[in-house]
């Protein structure tokens, strides 16, 4: 394999519910279901069924053919959208595999309506924030103003601009008539789980809608229900609301698959082979993602999601106050939660491996929590004793 991840040494070989199992059968408690992809859990039994049946009815088709799946998770996104108070004018959908190609699909579609717009091109730029994350590729990579990322790869993808997250005084200089998008996440997850202020997406929507620059919200990580409502935008005023939604991550729970949501005024800008996928909406792939959609935005899951939430933070809050020196800050919304440490976290991270708990970090010395939307409160208890006793051995507090 190419050597482009550090990895500990053990190999999972096994997965139900919030566990999984190495090799040599030890379990471990998984509080970041693959990083944000099991929502539901490792396993799920009937998606698991789901796979075995349309595996033997039809697979892949190419986009060449309508088949009955993709029209349908497409629907669905939109319907649940709605209904979720999410983007009031969502209207179509195109399908892919990724949250990077999502992204990609964003971004072309913001620069088309640009090109509508201004043929002369002038009005090609793409705003983004740093400690944001959007991908991989070139495109989302040029959207991705980390240095660690972008350095090996330059020159990025010209025409992209960088302005600071939650800053509403800098908008206007940052927006311009110039700008065909503006691409933001309402809750950073790599970048450490930072929250937008609702104040800031409706200075920076009300913006774009001045120099009618299409209004991104990759809701990638935090989308699909992790915070309690569908989107994390769900709960913003109509005003606040975004011309496009990108998800992937939980809208597969393991499989690949990713959606760009988009407004009419977007969809209509958009012609017959501007954009396309070679596996992107296969039936396989729609089908499953159809059945999860229908599970995720499930009111009674989203309520367990925000009673949950509460409990992980009551919890983050006993460390916060256990070990003032180490943990600085308990930050995040539903089941994507955050502990900003004063120092490196990697040494509590293999602690709490190596005592059958697995979680990871992100940002600046911040360990992230993103445990399957499905998990038991007994689970969540056993996992921060289990953090509890990492944290106790590494600082020494409490021996």
């Amino acid at each position: 394999m190419v050597r482009t991840y550090a990895r500990p040494p053990l190999m999972l070989v096994r997965g139900e519910g919030c566990y999984v199992w190495d090799v040599e059968n030890r379990r471990y408690l998984d509080f970041t279901a693959g990083i944000a992809v099991n929502a539901l859990g490792h396993c799920d039994p009937e998606l698991s069924k789901l796979i075995a049946q349309q595996s033997k009815i039809l697979m892949h088709t190419s986009n060449l053919y309508h088949n009955q799946w993709t029209g349908a998770l497409s629907e669905l996104l939109v319907q649940k959208t709605l209904e979720g108070g999410g983007m009031h004018n969502a209207s179509s959908v195109f399908i892919c595999n990724s949250g990077s190609e999502a992204n990609e699909a964003a971004i072309k579609f913001s620069r088309k309506a640009g090109k509508v717009l201004n043929p002369s091109g002038a009005k090609h730029e793409v705003v983004s924030f740093n400690n944001s994350f959007h991908g991989r590729t070139m495109g989302a990579l040029s959207a991705t103003p980390n240095p660690k990322y972008q350095k090996p790869f330059s020159p990025m993808v010209p025409g992209f601009k960088y302005g600071t997250y939650n800053d509403i005084l800098a908008i206007n200089d940052l927006v311009t008539e110039n700008t065909c998008g503006v691409i933001v996440e309402p809750i950073q997850g790599e970048g450490g789980v930072i929250v937008a202020t609702e104040e800031f997406l409706v200075a920076l929507a009300g913006r774009c809608r001045e120099v009618s620059a299409v209004l991104i919200y990759d809701e990638i990580q935090c989308g699909l229900s992790r915070t309690g409502t569908l989107w994390a935008h769900s709960t913003l005023p109509k005003s606040a609301h975004p011309d496009i939604i990108t998800t992937a991550k939980a809208l597969g729970n393991g499989f690949p698959i990713g959606a760009t949501i988009v407004a009419d005024s977007i969809a209509e800008k958009i012609a017959i082979g501007d954009h396309g996928t070679t596996f992107g909406g296969n039936p396989l792939a729609s089908r499953l993602a159809h059945y999860i959609v229908s599970r995720l935005s499930d009111p009674d899951l989203q309520a367990s999601v925000l009673s949950k939430s509460e409990i992980f933070v009551k919890n983050l809050e006993k460390l916060h106050s256990k070990y003032p020196d180490l943990v600085k800050e308990v930050r995040g919304r539903g089941l994507i939660l955050a502990l900003q440490l004063s120092q490196d976290p990697t040494p509590i991270v293999t602690a709490a491996r190596e005592r059958g708990l697995l979680i990871i970090t992100a940002g600046t010395n911040t360990l992230r929590f993103l445990p399957s939307l499905t998990i038991t409160e007994e689970e969540i208890q056993d996992g921060f004793s289990i953090l509890d006793e990492a944290m106790e051995v590494v600082t020494g507090v409490g021996r």
